[in-house]
């Protein structure tokens, strides 16, 4: 199965993306996400379409070293990688795109034209990143890119088509969720509608009078067949679920130990940790926040020794570094700022970070790598109850180094523990 490349996109597009650009755009977030819904496979598309050109692939290559990541929200308005890109692949339909997804949003024009921006600086840093991590070169991008042809336009929200989006030739022909048409030459043409009804249209010119007779039997023929293979092709496709106000996200499962930690896939679904302040965190429910904050309440806590505090971590769900650095993520501020008020909601409670690598690089490189991640998330929350920051590079990783990147992503993790 190909590869769908919005999937290594979406992280990038979580909840406390969207929650900051709704603020600093002063849209809605419902605006917001369904902006990105209409405009992420329309970037992803467009990409496709221009999988071997020079300009694509070169702005690709260079993204891991813009920092793009890293600020997508304030760094992609006039980033001239993202400019080039957009112009390649869209043309003079960009002003068309922005204007029907701002309107099927319910956002401004320049909201949308700057969510555009945002969107297609992730595509393009997301898709270096897996690039880099999996040693392709310029041919393994476009073979890439490529294969998205076929599932991008299904990816598009109910209300929106390439059509609508002025990008009905985005794949060199008709948008492949239009009306599809079986045709030949001085044949009746039969018709096959989104819901699978069937249209003969037999106003031809056929000035031989006795070939109509072979209609009479071969035309029900070919539309029971045409229905037939409707049907199939409806029955074949993968289900899929659609939610509201959720990511599904891969997410690192807390443990007893940390080498015993498992990967499981959830729905994110947003939720208030109030703290004894009175304080409200607006986080992930089962999240480390509220993890955190029910640990803390507990007697379990309070019972607890050194030693039994040493094997119960909590790893984050929302804090990320641009790849091979040490740099945070826009988006990680969120989480960072929600551990800052929790450790003044209780100021009794000291903390340790920890930070870890998968197996593939230099063992010596991963760890040094992982002390210098921990040492700035200690660095950025900035808080006497943070007592140390260890990096434990590979040390407790469990997947092969040659095992895929989605795989490896269970060992790259930034965790906390409370010391006594």
């Amino acid at each position: 199965m190909s590869l769908n490349i919005l999937d290594l996109i979406k992280g990038q597009l979580g909840p406390a993306l969207v929650s900051q650009a709704a603020t600093q755009l002063g849209e809605s977030e419902s605006g917001i996400s369904k902006a990105i819904s209409g405009l992420l496979p329309a970037v992803v598309g467009g990409l496709a379409n221009n999988a071997r050109n020079p300009s694509v692939l070169d702005a690709i290559t260079g993204a891991t070293s813009s920092g793009i990541l890293g600020n997508l929200l304030n760094g992609s308005s006039g980033n001239s990688l993202i400019t080039t890109v957009l112009s390649a692949i869209f043309g003079d339909k960009i002003g068309g795109l922005v204007n029907t997804v701002a309107s099927f949003a319910g956002i401004n024009n320049s909201s949308a034209n700057s969510l555009l921006n945002m969107v297609t600086g992730a595509t393009l840093g997301s898709v270096g990143k897996y690039a880099v991590d999996n040693n392709l070169g310029a041919s393994g991008i476009s073979s890439l890119l490529e294969d998205q042809k076929g599932i991008v336009s299904t990816l598009l929200p109910a209300g929106l088509s390439l059509g609508s989006l002025g990008l009905g030739n985005l794949f060199g022909g008709s948008d492949p969720a239009d009306t599809a048409r079986v045709t030949s030459y001085e044949e009746p043409k039969v018709e096959v509608n989104r819901g699978g009804n069937t249209h003969v249209n037999t106003d031809r010119h056929d000035d031989n009078a006795g070939g109509g007779s072979i209609w009479k039997w071969l035309l029900p023929l070919l539309l029971l067949g045409l229905a037939a293979w409707f049907l199939w092709k409806q029955c074949d496709k993968p289900a899929t679920t659609t939610t509201d106000s959720t990511d599904t996200l891969s997410v690192v499962e807390d443990s007893a130990a940390i080498s015993g930690t498992d990967t499981m896939t959830m729905e994110r679904q947003s939720t208030t940790v109030t703290l004894p302040n009175g304080t409200a965190l607006n986080a992930y429910a089962g999240g480390i926040e509220d993890q955190v904050v029910m640990f803390l309440n507990s007697d379990e806590y309070t019972n607890a020794t050194e030693e039994e505090l040493k094997n119960r971590w909590f790893n984050f769900d929302n804090l990320n570094f641009e790849f091979g650095t040490t740099t945070l993520t826009a988006e990680s501020q969120v989480q960072l700022e929600n551990l800052k008020a929790i450790l003044a909601a209780y100021p009794d409670a000291k903390v340790k970070i920890g930070a870890y690598t998968d197996k593939k690089g230099d063992d010596a490189v991963n760890k040094k790598l992982s002390q210098d991640r921990a040492d700035a998330v200690k660095n950025a929350l900035n808080s006497a109850q943070v007592t140390a920051a260890e990096g434990y590079g590979e040390e407790f990783a469990t997947v092969d180094e040659n095992a895929s990147d989605e795989e490896r992503e269970a060992d790259r993790k930034t965790a906390i523990r409370f010391v006594k």
